[in-house]
């Protein structure tokens, strides 16, 4: 059996069918596609890979079917889905997944197509997996599905720890040991022992404040944006085929970008880290209904209205409304006197972490570093807010 050395888990243990899989073209590819994407430009040592990260989520998953003492059939396709679950990602993760949905209409945890016309699919198959069923867990579908795609997944479990690790921010800090152990399967679905309420709760308090420090930086999110309309040039102006486009590393998408000249621009101020400015930054409270969570077409007729009333090129404005956060570690489930209730039910701290994850949410107007005044002069009277950028 061969072992890696892992930052965050220390040794790996990898039956057969994971050294297959790892072998695969797909799954080397993740090592070209970073964790983390533009966090790196606010963390620099945020240089970890979805080949880590992927290594790490087989590993918790191969715990868990372990403590749970499942059937090997159900076990074997359990960690399988989890090695797999980050190979439908396209360059730079979840940057460049709206772009992708929009011209393919794929999320990049609907990988059916990939297992089932790649290596990964002849691997699985040899090995006596269904690959059809492999997609459907890493979907969260099928018996445990939960498992890898959930409200207290291995996923998140691994992203946590791993994330707070090569960022060097403390607050991702759980204890996912405990919460496997805790983990039972009651009337077929995956839940926790009632005693580890508060287990349960430090991966909502983790995932807030990571999100607050690390997810959601303001420099990671206007490099994303950036990133978001250059991918969307790139594709409509049909520069690179979109299926092709999805199968790019980071590197050679920022060499694409750059070989474009609609976007070449683009491509240099993210190597160079010479990015957009926030011209509007506001708490929700400070923002109409309507324009929070916007559409991407309703997104992209803001920013040329608000860079006509500028004066200024369309592409030097890039709107941001994220939608309205959401908690789904809050409907993680809890064995309650031999009863399932949502954790939410539970936990006193659920509606207060709900409302910190409200106070995190900004609306952003990014700009051109010389276009920033006029920019927020404008989105002002468009958006009849008061433009400002508060921290």
């Amino acid at each position: 059996m061969t072992t890696i050395k892992d930052s965050v888990h220390d040794y790996i243990e990898l039956d057969p069918t994971a050294e297959a899989l790892l072998d695969t073209a797909e799954m080397q590819r993740l090592r070209s596609v970073r964790q983390l994407s533009t966090v790196q430009l606010v963390y620099p040592s945020a240089n970890h890979t979805r080949f880590e990260h992927s290594l790490g989520v087989y590993h918790l998953a191969s715990r868990a079917v372990d403590q749970l003492d499942l059937e090997p059939d159900l076990g074997d396709r359990l960690r399988a889905a989890a090695l797999v679950h980050d190979v439908g990602h396209g360059p730079f993760g979840h940057q460049t997944e709206a772009a992708i949905e929009r011209h393919l209409g794929r999320h990049h945890d609907e990988i059916e197509w990939l297992l089932t016309d790649s290596d990964l699919g002849d691997v699985l198959e040899a090995r006596g997996l269904d690959p059809e069923a492999v997609a459907a867990t890493v979907d969260g579908r099928g018996p445990l599905g939960e498992l890898v795609s959930g409200p207290l997944d291995v996923d998140r479990l691994d992203y946590l720890v791993r994330d707070a690790h090569h960022t060097g921010v403390p607050y991702g800090t759980i204890d996912h040991a405990r919460l496997l152990y805790s983990l039972r399967i009651v009337d077929g679905e995956l839940a926790l022992e009632a005693g580890d309420v508060a287990t349960a709760e430090s991966a909502l308090i983790a995932r807030t404040l990571m999100n607050a420090t690390v997810y959601r930086h303001h420099v990671s999110r206007i490099a994303g944006a950036m990133l978001d309309r250059a991918s969307e040039r790139l594709l409509a102006d049909g520069a690179v085929d979109a299926d092709r486009f999805t199968r790019l590393t980071d590197a050679e998408l920022l060499a694409t970008l750059e070989g474009h000249a609609p976007t070449a621009d683009v491509a240099t101020r993210l190597r160079e880290r010479r990015l957009y400015k926030r011209a509007v930054w506001l708490p929700r409270g400070d923002v109409p209904d309507r324009f929070a969570g916007l559409e991407y077409d309703r997104t992209r007729d803001l920013e040329r209205e608000i860079a006509a009333v500028a004066n200024v090129d369309p592409a030097a404005v890039v709107v941001d409304s994220p939608a309205e956060p959401s908690s789904p570690e809050s409907r993680a489930r809890i064995v309650v006197d031999g009863d399932l209730r949502r954790l939410e039910e539970r936990s006193s701290l659920v509606a207060g972490l709900d409302a910190c994850a409200r106070e995190i949410w900004r609306l952003g107007i990014y700009a051109r570093p010389d276009a920033v005044e006029s920019v927020r002069e404008a989105a002002g009277d468009v958006l009849e807010v008061d433009a400002d950028v508060v921290p």
